[in-house]
């Protein structure tokens, strides 16, 4: 944990960092997750043809908000998933990526 002065009392506290910037959670996914992760929406919702989602991908990969190389900063999903569901959009803010 890491310690910092309390504006209100000027004692120290105590606060834990997020799961991203603490070591002891490894917050990357595996490929073979994401595939299974992937193919268990694609049971229940319509989905892209194959060269949309590899449009879609492409995007994302090239998009500065993509942190661990599966999750988009806007909206917490994994890109994967997402760019595979046909009703899904780019949450890109003011202009989709997929457009």
């Amino acid at each position: 944990m890491n310690s910092r002065l309390s504006m209100e009392t000027g004692q120290k506290t105590e606060r834990s960092l997020c799961k991203g910037c603490d070591d002891q959670y490894d917050v990357q996914i595996s490929e073979a997750k994401l595939a299974r992760l992937v193919e268990l929406a694609s049971r229940s919702r319509p989905v892209v043809a194959d060269a949309e989602y590899e449009r879609r991908l492409s995007s994302c990969y090239s998009c500065p908000a993509l942190q661990y190389g599966s999750t988009c900063r806007y909206c917490g999903c994994l890109v994967q998933v997402r760019a595979k569901l046909l009703d899904s959009t780019c949450p890109f803010p003011y202009d989709s990526r997929w457009a």
